[in-house]
């Protein structure tokens, strides 16, 4: 997979129903089908956001999923990107892109059960830390 494609392989270990939350619980999110897909990115402007290494995601189709706490704030991080967070404690959320028209792409690491994450991709590989030591899917 080269660094610009879109997200290409289906998750089909990953449970079709889950929820997630921030860290103060204050934001939270539901799921209603099986993730589109699920990976790792490697870019400089995930890892910024999350003052991480890496970032996980995974790919929830839109009509599958749902706000059911209270509403995240709102970054543009760049034009036709959006980043979604915790306004009382920060927890970063979930991403959308207008390149990804017809889906949002929620942290691993907030799902309430974060093992049921099954990563099949990664992204921006070219970008990843020297220094970074992990297996990376396909």
């Amino acid at each position: 997979m080269s660094d610009a494609s879109a997200p290409e392989l289906p998750v089909p270990d990953m449970p079709k129903r889950g929820t997630g939350r921030c860290l103060c619980g204050a934001v939270t999110f539901a799921w209603s089908a099986r993730p589109l897909w699920a990976g790792h990115c490697h870019c400089e402007t995930c890892r910024r956001t999350c003052s991480a290494p890496v970032t996980s995601f995974f790919g929830v189709a839109n009509g599958a999923w749902e706000w059911t706490g209270a509403k995240p704030l709102v970054f543009s991080s760049s034009p036709g990107r959006r980043r979604y967070f915790c306004g009382t404690c920060g927890s970063p959320m979930a991403y959308e892109g207008d390149h990804f028209p017809d889906e949002i792409h929620f942290y691993a690491a907030a799902m309430d059960n974060p093992e049921d994450f099954d990563p099949r991709n990664s992204f921006h590989r070219r970008e990843r830390l020297s220094w970074l030591h992990m297996e990376d899917p396909a």
